[in-house]
């Protein structure tokens, strides 16, 4: 399962997240999404679980705790939309 991880500190790293996520099972990657100009971070990551059960367990256990001061927002990521796709679903505004 690909797990969205929200509202992180600038300054957290990719190795930071996937030990944050390490404590619930098997994590296969962990990544901080960046900026592609400046390389800053975006305040957000992705983390793969292949194990659901753990992947749910650690959203739930996760989900609202604070760290580095901020409370995390963690939920099953969606897949990633396009300009295509708000053009295909009737525009910006989704009618």
């Amino acid at each position: 399962m690909r797990i969205y991880v929200g509202n992180l500190d600038y300054s957290v790293t990719s190795e930071e997240l996937k030990s944050l996520f390490a404590k619930y099972g098997e994590v296969e990657w962990a990544e901080i999404q960046t900026k592609s100009r400046t390389g800053r971070s975006r305040g957000f990551g992705l983390v793969d679980m292949p194990n659901d059960m753990d992947a749910n367990t650690a959203i739930n256990a996760l989900n609202g705790t604070p760290h580095n001061d901020r409370p995390l927002r963690i939920n099953e990521s969606r897949p990633r939309r396009t300009v295509r796709d708000l053009y295909a679903s009737g525009g910006w505004y989704g009618r």
